[in-house]
């Protein structure tokens, strides 16, 4: 059932909404000081691609105490606009039942998209 969840997912929309967070991760790694933002973007992207089965979990990385800065940094510039987009669009595809299990999923990445420093995306084929 993942698997065509997903493949669903790709062709209305996520495989577009992937390439966006692509693009807009090249942009950002153009310049040295976007890499680490450009990083967490690739996430989203990784996300986008396969929503079904995977799983934001908190990140053993060695970030420490910079994740709280950095995530403060990423909400201020454009952070909070990805969350409201992923919030606004998993609000529309609740309205119906069929779209309820789309929705969750934009629920999950707009959760990656509020802090994404520190954690990470587990996909499970």
């Amino acid at each position: 059932m993942k698997i065509l969840g997903n493949i669903f997912w790709l062709v209305f929309g996520g495989l577009e909404c992937a390439l966006g967070y692509v693009s807009g991760s090249i942009a950002l790694m153009v310049t040295i000081i976007g890499i680490p933002l450009g990083l967490q973007t690739l996430k989203l992207a990784l996300l986008c691609l396969w929503p079904f089965g995977s799983e934001v979990k908190r990140g053993d990385s060695p970030v420490g105490c910079i994740r709280i800065p950095m995530n403060i940094i990423w909400l201020l510039f454009g952070g909070i606009w990805v969350w409201l987009g992923h919030i606004v669009f998993g609000l529309l595809l609740c309205i119906t039942i069929v779209g309820i299990p789309f929705g969750r999923q934009h629920f999950k990445m707009a959760g990656l998209a509020l802090t994404p420093f520190g954690r990470e995306v587990v996909l499970k084929f």
